[in-house]
């Protein structure tokens, strides 16, 4: 979700040896299978969880959320209310910033200004840059800042970078640019799963975010009940599972329902999204925050749906996975999203910068789950240092943690919901629901907590 100048357009929606490896990934990599699909076969295409509106325009430097109100009647985040209202300022007290440990962040096509943008953001905040390292996955095409396919994928790697960037100061980003090209019916997403695959095999990041997905019912097949072409894309994962990377996604800003394949429609009834529905994946959902100017909450979380809604919801392709047989009374016998949610209301959303258009560059405010998912790969980041190693799939311990107190899960319980598009959706209840899973974190808590339970595993 993204709320951008006008001009910009609307976005369509340990170590040494990894060290090494990106390094060598950054120079050359192997083109992707690009094997066109025929025509009858429905076409499934990745697209950036990033969504545009365009509300905001020229703006020099950011404003504070009180400025806001006032001249959008909205409000607005800088990383250090994050922090603040995250509980985060402790853990980087005693050290805990991600150091050692490294973020991947998977984008089609990247942003040519990234390293420009994130210094600009460090510096406005006060926040040590960090050396991003991009990795060009098969033959990305320059980028065209008017081509609004590649200005949604620069928007959200604006996000990605900066948001993870801001929770885990001192972590390593590993920037993967794919190229867009088709393969039986999916578009992106096999050039995706196979950069990731490959990193994973060779021992580069801790963490994966992936602000992007794709409707199940859009995958082909889904409507004769075959789920092979969805399955056959897991092999990511899969390896990330067993070498204990972390897997985050995007549930979507669809609330209960989600896009058609024509990228425009929604779909009438309850649908859900891959990555964010696979039982290998941690679904990051979307909350709505109200803090003050100092970061301080005045009033408790709730659901995100203002421009856009938290994703969440039964998969139709994953039958529930033993993780969640504790909150089957919720999700009956099907896989259901988000696990956790993190910061996503554009009412509420976070100020980045970005130059990738030269006709556009300074400050917008964006939000969406494509924010949630890189604010929590920082906290599975500051994790995985405090463990001494990676905490890998957090998905079984998300669920144990939550049923005790003091673990730093917060309940989102509010009673707001994510229906969205005239189909109804889940409202925030005590415990877990399909609005928000388990709820959102206390860092200084959640960390160490994550960080204890990976070490029992």
């Amino acid at each position: 979700m993204h709320i951008a100048r006008t001009g910009r357009g609307v976005a369509a929606s340990t170590a040494a040896t990894a060290a090494l490896a990106v390094a060598a990934l950054a120079t050359a990599l192997p083109a992707g299978v690009t094997t066109a699909a025929p025509a009858a076969v429905p076409h499934t295409k990745a697209v950036p969880a990033i969504v545009g509106r365009t509300l905001v325009h020229g703006v020099a430097s950011p404003l504070s959320s009180e400025q806001c109100q006032a001249k959008w009647h909205i409000a607005c985040y800088n990383p250090l209310q994050y922090r603040t209202a995250y509980n985060l300022n402790a853990l980087y007290r005693k050290g805990v910033t991600g150091k050692g440990r490294t973020i991947v962040i998977v984008d089609s096509f990247g942003s040519p200004t990234v390293q420009h943008d994130l210094d600009v953001y460090s510096k406005q905040f006060g926040l040590p840059s960090t050396k991003i390292k991009v990795v060009k996955w098969g033959k990305v095409p320059p980028f065209d800042p008017k081509n609004s396919d590649m200005t949604g994928w620069a928007g959200e790697t604006s996000l990605d970078v900066e948001m993870a960037h801001a929770v885990a100061p001192d972590a390593k980003i590993v920037l993967v640019e794919t190229a867009v090209s088709e393969t039986e019916g999916t578009t992106g997403l096999p050039e995706m799963m196979d950069a990731e695959k490959y990193l994973v095999d060779h021992g580069v990041g801790d963490v994966i975010s992936q602000s992007f997905g794709a409707t199940e019912n859009t995958f082909p097949g889904f409507d004769k009940g075959d789920f092979s072409s969805i399955k056959n894309l897991r092999y990511a994962f899969q390896d990330a599972n067993r070498k204990h990377v972390t897997v985050l996604a995007s549930s979507g800003d669809g609330g209960a329902t989600d896009l058609q394949a024509d990228g425009k429609t929604y779909y009438k009834e309850r649908v859900n999204s891959w990555p964010s529905s696979d039982p290998l994946v941690t679904s990051i959902g979307g909350t709505q925050l109200h803090l003050n100017d100092k970061g301080q909450r005045v009033k408790p979380d709730s659901v995100y749906n203002d421009h856009g809604a938290g994703g969440g919801g039964q998969s139709h392709v994953f039958p529930r996975p033993a993780f969640q047989n504790g909150v089957k009374n919720v999700v009956g016998t099907r896989r259901g999203t988000p696990d956790i949610s993190m910061a996503a209301a554009v009412n509420g959303g976070a100020w980045v910068y970005s130059s990738y258009d030269p006709t556009a560059t300074g400050w917008d405010v964006s939000g969406g789950t494509s924010e949630a998912s890189p604010l929590f790969s920082g906290i599975v980041a500051l994790a995985d240092q405090a463990a001494g190693h990676r905490v890998g799939n957090i998905n079984e311990a998300l669920y144990a943690l939550s049923k005790h107190k003091g673990t730093g899960i917060v309940d989102v319980n509010d009673g707001t919901d994510n229906s969205y598009q005239g189909v109804t959706g889940y409202k925030a209840v005590n415990g877990y629901d399909m609005a928000t899973g388990v709820g959102t974190v206390d860092a200084l808590r959640f960390v160490q907590a994550l960080a204890w339970a990976s070490r029992r595993g």
